[in-house]
C-alpha cells in the first residue's frame, strides 16, 4: 500500500520531479529521461521541454550569480588564486569578442569541464542577456536531444535482455553513464591544467 502510493505520486509529478533533478544532475537526467521515453513512462514533448526549461532554469541562475557577484568576490579573493585585474581584463575582453561561439560550444560540449566557469564568466562580463539566452537555447536544443537519443537507444537494449537481467543492466547502465560523465569531466579539466603550465 506505502509503495504503491509513493509510484502513483512520482507517476503523477513526474515532469516536477525530472525538472528539479535536472537543475541538480542535468546529462544524467536527460539521458535517464531518454530511457524512461523508450519505456513508455513519459510523453516526448513534454520531457524535452521540461529538460530544456530545466538547464536553461540553472544557466539563468549561474548566469546572474555571475552578473552580481562575480567581479566582486574576483577582486576581493582573487589574489589568493592569482586573479589580478589584468587577467579580469583580458578575460572580458576574449569573452566580449567572442561569446556567441564559447556559449554555444559550451552548452553543447558540456563545457568541456568548465560550462559554470563560462556561465558565470557570462554573466560577469555582462554579456547581454537575450543573446546569452538565444544562444544556450540554441545549444539545449541539441544537447537535450542528443542525450535523450543515448537514453532511447539503451531502452531499446533493455526490451531486448531476458527479464532477469534487467535490472542488473539498468544498474551498470547507470553506473557507466556516472563514470563516463565524471571521468570525462576530469579529464578535460586536467588537459586544461596541463595547458596553462
Amino acid at each position: 500500500m506505502f509503495w504503491s502510493g509513493i509510484l502513483a505520486w512520482l507517476a503523477h509529478y513526474k515532469y516536477v520531479l525530472i525538472f528539479f533533478l535536472t537543475l541538480v544532475q542535468g546529462p544524467v537526467v536527460m539521458t535517464m529521461s531518454g530511457f524512461l521515453l523508450r519505456l513508455g513512462t513519459v510523453d516526448f514533448l513534454p520531457v524535452y521541454i521540461v529538460l530544456m526549461a530545466a538547464d536553461l532554469t540553472g544557466d539563468c541562475i549561474w548566469y546572474a550569480i555571475g552578473y552580481y557577484y562575480a567581479r566582486p568576490f574576483a577582486r576581493k579573493y582573487g589574489h589568493f588564486i592569482g586573479l589580478t585585474e589584468n587577467a579580469l581584463a583580458k578575460t572580458e575582453h576574449v569573452f566580449q569578442k567572442y561569446h556567441n561561439r564559447i556559449l554555444f560550444l559550451s552548452k553543447i560540449t558540456m563545457g568541456f569541464g568548465f560550462a559554470l566557469v563560462v556561465l558565470v564568466t557570462a554573466g560577469m562580463t555582462r554579456v547581454p542577456f537575450k543573446k546569452y539566452f538565444a544562444f544556450n537555447a540554441l545549444g539545449e536544443i541539441i544537447w537535450t536531444g542528443f542525450l535523450l537519443a543515448i537514453g532511447y537507444f539503451y531502452g531499446n537494449v533493455y526490451l531486448t535482455i531476458n527479464k532477469d537481467l534487467r535490472w542488473l543492466s539498468l544498474g551498470v547502465f547507470i553506473v557507466i553513464l556516472l563514470g563516463i560523465f565524471y571521468g570525462l569531466n576530469r579529464f578535460l579539466k586536467m588537459r586544461e591544467m596541463q595547458d596553462q603550465l
